[in-house]
C-alpha cells in the first residue's frame, strides 16, 4: 500500500516513517533528501531546483514531481510513503496526475494528529550545549542537574530562536491554514484517515500499521 503520512511539526513524523521502513519494508521518499541528493548529485532537476534555493524562492511543483516520479520508477512496486509532499490540494492533484501515468496510486493519506499544546511542549523543550553541542529536552531528556551540561560540565545551554514559543507558534498556526484543504481534498477522495499520535511510540505504530494492511 502507498501512502501519504504528514502531520504538523513535532507529530513525529520521522519516528513513524523509520519503523514503517524498517518494519513494513516500505520505502520512505521524503522530498527535502531527494532535493538535497539531486542537488549534491548536481543532476538536471537538482540544478533547476538549486538556481531556485539560490534566490531564496519555492522551488517549483513540476520540479518536486520530477524528483518523485525519477524515484518511484526505481521501486519496482515497492510500497512506499511519501512524506513532505503533497502540502497543498494543487500539489495533490498533480501527483495524482503523476501517479495515474506510472499505473500507481495513494491509497490512504494518513494524518498524525496531536493536540497543539503538546507539539509546543515537544517542540519549545530542546535545549543546547554552547560549549560541546549536547542537545537536551527539558521533558524527555533533562539533564541530571539543571541548566548543567551532562557531557562537559558547561552551565551554558541555550536555546535556538527557531525553537522559542512564539517560533513555534507561528509555524503552527502556518501549518494548520496551509495544511486545511490538503486534508478537504484527501476527505472528499475518500482517503484521509486520522490517526491518534499521542502515546508510546510502539503504540502509534501499531494504529498506523492496523491502517495500512
Amino acid at each position: 500500500m502507498n501512502i501519504i503520512l504528514f502531520g504538523p511539526p513535532g507529530a513525529g513524523k520521522g519516528t513513524q516513517s523509520a519503523l514503517l521502513v524498517d518494519k513494513l519494508n516500505m520505502f520512505h521518499i521524503s522530498t527535502g533528501d531527494l532535493l538535497r541528493a539531486a542537488i549534491k548529485e548536481q543532476s538536471t532537476l537538482g540544478m533547476e531546483a538549486k538556481a531556485f534555493m539560490d534566490k531564496g524562492e519555492l522551488v517549483p511543483d513540476e520540479v518536486v514531481i520530477g524528483l518523485v516520479r525519477e524515484k518511484l520508477e526505481g521501486l519496482n512496486g515497492q510500497s512506499f510513503i511519501l512524506d513532505g509532499f503533497p502540502r497543498t490540494a494543487a500539489q495533490a492533484e498533480s501527483l495524482e496526475q503523476m501517479l495515474q501515468s506510472l499505473d500507481q496510486k495513494i491509497e490512504k493519506a494518513l494524518f498524525l494528529e496531536v493536540p497543539r499544546e503538546l507539539l509546543m511542549s515537544r517542540l519549545t523543550g530542546r535545549w543546547l550545549c554552547k560549549s560541546c553541542g549536547a542537545v537536551y529536552h527539558m521533558v524527555s531528556h533533562p539533564p541530571k542537574t539543571e541548566g548543567v551540561c551532562d557531557s562537559c560540565g558547561s552551565s551554558e545551554l541555550y536555546q535556538r530562536d527557531d525553537d522559542k514559543a512564539e517560533v513555534i507558534g507561528t509555524r503552527l498556526d502556518a501549518y494548520s491554514k496551509s495544511t486545511l484543504p490538503l486534508v478537504d481534498y484527501y476527505k472528499q477522495a475518500g482517503k484521509y484517515v486520522e490517526v491518534n499520535g499521542v502515546g508510546e511510540t510502539e503504540e502509534i505504530f501499531e494504529s498506523l500499521k492496523s491502517e495500512i494492511h
